[in-house]
């Protein structure tokens, strides 16, 4: 398959994916594409990530950062919650698969593997968290930044 359909595809999947969660969240419709972007863009820097051999945690990261920090900005954009933009966005890089194996592995006594399972669940789960942390300071120093430059330019 050539590599730009590859993109397309999981562009285009990530994008359905979480419009699809801004739907049955009850997103207001005039935020729906902007989430639909927030959770694609998210999961092409996992996926890239994936590509260049930067592991789980540091794709997931990545990925949770770009979905942060988007979201604060088109939170400003359209003046609606950062969390309109976020939830929906945050579910193509939810570690759906490994935590059901998790819990299957567990019904069937299978204990060690389950703990492998559960282990890789919570270090996605920590790596989003860390992402969105990320996404808040930096989002806090861009527009501190750009209220300090307006202040200045009022002053002068």
């Amino acid at each position: 398959m050539p590599y730009w359909l590859e993109i397309i595809i999981n562009f285009s999947f990530a994008w359905v994916a979480s419009v699809g969660f801004a739907l049955i969240i009850n997103v207001p419709h005039r935020a729906l594409l902007l989430c639909g972007l927030s959770g694609a863009a998210g999961w092409m820097a996992y996926w890239w990530d994936i590509q260049f051999h930067f592991g789980r945690l540091g794709s997931n990261l990545l990925g949770a950062l770009v979905v942060g920090i988007l979201g604060i900005f088109f939170a400003r954009i359209k003046k609606c919650p950062v969390t309109v933009f976020n939830i929906p966005g945050i579910v193509p890089l939810v570690p759906g698969v490994p935590a059901y194996q998790a819990v299957r592995a567990m019904v069937e006594g299978k204990m060690a593997e389950a703990e492998d399972l559960l282990l890789k669940v919570a270090i996605v789960a920590i790596a989003i968290a860390m992402g969105f942390m990320l996404a808040q300071m930096v989002g806090e120093v861009f527009f501190r930044i750009i209220n300090n430059r307006k202040k200045k330019k009022n002053l002068l």
